[in-house]
């Protein structure tokens, strides 16, 4: 079946059950952010492949509603699929439902499959549409009888981390979890998202590209704790340990019939990662209380024997990039090279690396105008072959056992101009001023985001998409609950957090520039002021100075520059061998 065939067999079953628009939002039942091929409905009905969008079907209109890092992809991918691109205002928005609220009247039905759709979303849905006395369905499933050729779910197994890995044992973290419950006067709790669940219980797995973790639900009380898993996926060694941390294991399948049952006065659920499915699932005498899972604020502060383990993974990740790095420049211009087999050359640098399991995410390879496509993904369509002009942008990560990477570097393949230089400089200077940042305790991701803009607003450029992301520890690239973005927030940076530094700017039709660290949050100093926090890099990768502008840096950039590229030769140079020292060495002298 062609996308418009696909669409044409949605209105159908739309029409025989009275349904006037129907909802697909990019999700599963776990509200995860990359999916299980199970799960990529949105690239099935439309042939977009982004990783954040939702589609909205009418009988004269369909539309994908994604946000600014997508806007050139979902043309092209959306061309004769019968879909056209609807560009959100603000990423993260159901913009959507204010647009159904327009375009229908009362006795209209809206639907959705509760199992893709987070609460948050539902609600918001269901708030905007309902007072206008339009009916909203969220128990409606249409794809299923027309995907014939469905994947099953994932079937590789799991396994747990020892202590020397995790730094805490998984009883640990549910004395921690429980505590949190208590002040939140919550009797029980459900847990979705997968990297919680991974986190809480220290499983990993493969059941998501680029993420290690296993599709499954936890359900946490005072007095019990159960992993809902699929048979099989975990060894009876790894249940057994469980079993002696207080963990009870069921059948994944068991999820929903056992929400059904709970008969606690109160389960906390988090509205953001929670299906609509769970909620509506749970019955109407237990009372429910909204908040964010206590795992996800209490993971995103590192144990020291994490953050041991991640230093090592950014040395692994430097060894790699160093060679990779050097591999390109001495092979551009001998062999024919693309975005896509350069990419699939790094991830076999990594490969080499002790302890690899993945890439971290799909890596963005951009050549030049590619480049300011923020979240591009090449193509056979798309990739573009490599020449000895013009700007190279690198996005990638990798997952080690140790840790997880993610890194961005912009390197110059030749005859670059003036314009790129000081685009160049200009966002280096934002990644300087973010990185040596110093900052009261209590401050929050809003602040550091300004602090970075500062030197880029300053000479009037800007860039789109927010500076920095929390990240897992051998876990999900993107992490919350901290983030560095415009959007005012509670959530303060708190020692142990790792988050990224990656300011950008992109010249659609010319060339992007991204430079992207990662920062440790730690304690600083104290003055009659009160405490203050800075930030170690952690990041092991030179930053290429042949674009520098010195014109455009004070010298405390140049000295941070030069003290950091240093750094990188001192970490990496007793891990190469002597000819890639000696180019490293070159790479990162002074300038």
């Amino acid at each position: 079946m062609s996308h418009l065939q696909r669409l044409g067999k949605i209105r159908e079953a739309m029409q025989s059950q009275g349904i006037d628009a129907y909802i697909i939002p990019s999700s599963d039942p776990h509200i995860s952010e990359y999916l299980p091929e199970r799960y990529k409905c949105i690239a099935w009905v439309s042939g977009f492949t982004g990783s954040a969008g939702t589609l909205v079907i009418t009988q004269d209109f369909a539309g994908l509603w994604t946000d600014g890092r997508y806007f050139v992809q979902a043309n092209e991918q959306l061309a004769g699929t019968g879909f056209e691109l609807v560009k959100l205002k603000i990423q993260g928005t159901a913009e959507y439902a204010e647009w159904l609220s327009e375009k229908f009247g009362a006795g209209a039905q809206v639907a959705f499959d509760g199992n893709l759709a987070s609460l948050l979303v539902a609600q918001t849905v269901k708030n905007t549409l309902e007072p206008l006395d339009i009916k909203v369905n969220g128990h409606v499933d249409l794809l299923s009888a027309i995907w014939t050729d469905r994947p099953s779910l994932p079937q590789v197994k799991a396994y747990l981390l020892d202590l020397e890995s995790t730094g805490q044992s998984t009883q640990s973290k549910l004395l921690a979890v429980r505590q949190l419950l208590s002040k939140s006067r919550a009797e029980s709790h459900f847990i979705s998202s997968l990297d919680d669940v991974a986190w809480l219980l220290n499983t990993r797995g493969q059941d998501v590209p680029c993420n290690p973790v296993v599709l499954s639900f936890v359900y946490v009380s005072h007095e019990t704790a159960i992993l809902f898993i699929a048979n099989g996926k975990l060894s009876q060694s790894d249940i057994t340990t469980l079993h002696s941390q207080g963990v009870e294991v069921r059948d994944y399948e068991q999820a929903f019939e056992f929400v059904k049952a709970i008969d606690a006065n109160s389960i906390l659920i988090d509205p953001k990662r929670t299906c609509f499915a769970v909620y509506d699932s749970i019955g109407t005498s237990v009372k429910i209380i909204e908040k964010i899972n206590p795992s996800t604020s209490l993971k995103a502060i590192k144990n020291d024997i994490e953050i041991g383990h991640i230093r090592n993974a950014m040395v692994q990740d430097g060894v790699a990039l160093t060679k990779f790095f050097k591999w390109l420049e001495e092979t551009i211009g001998k062999e024919e090279l693309s975005e896509i087999s350069i990419a699939d050359k790094l991830r076999g640098f990594r490969a080499e690396q002790e302890g690899f399991v993945d890439v971290s995410f799909n890596t963005i390879a951009g050549y030049l105008d590619h480049g300011a496509l923020p979240h591009y993904s090449a193509t056979a369509q798309s990739n573009y072959t490599l020449k000895e002009e013009g700007l190279l942008l690198v996005d990638s990560g990798g997952q080690y056992k140790t840790g997880t990477t993610d890194i961005t570097r912009v390197i110059s393949l030749g005859n670059i101009t003036q314009e790129e230089k000081d685009d160049y400089t200009i966002v280096l200077k934002g990644t300087i001023e973010g990185s040596q940042a110093i900052y009261p305790i209590g401050s929050k991701g809003y602040q550091i985001d300004a602090i970075t803009r500062r030197p880029i607003w300053a000479t009037l450029r800007n860039y789109g998409h927010g500076t920095g992301h929390g990240i897992g520890f051998f876990l999900n690239v993107h992490e919350g609950p901290h983030v560095f973005n415009p959007t005012p927030t509670d959530i303060a940076i708190e020692e142990g957090m790792i988050t990224s530094i990656e300011p950008g700017l992109y010249r659609e039709g010319k060339h992007g520039i991204r430079i992207e660290n990662l920062v440790l949050a730690k304690k600083y100093d104290n003055s009659i002021f009160g405490d203050f926090m800075n930030f170690e890099t952690l990041t092991i990768c030179y930053i290429d100075t042949d674009l520098v502008n010195k014109e455009l840096l004070d010298q405390v950039h140049l000295d941070w520059l030069n003290n950091y590229n240093q750094f990188v030769f001192d970490k990496l140079s007793p891990h190469l061998s002597t000819a890639e020292a000696t180019w490293l060495a070159d790479k990162t002298k002074a300038i």
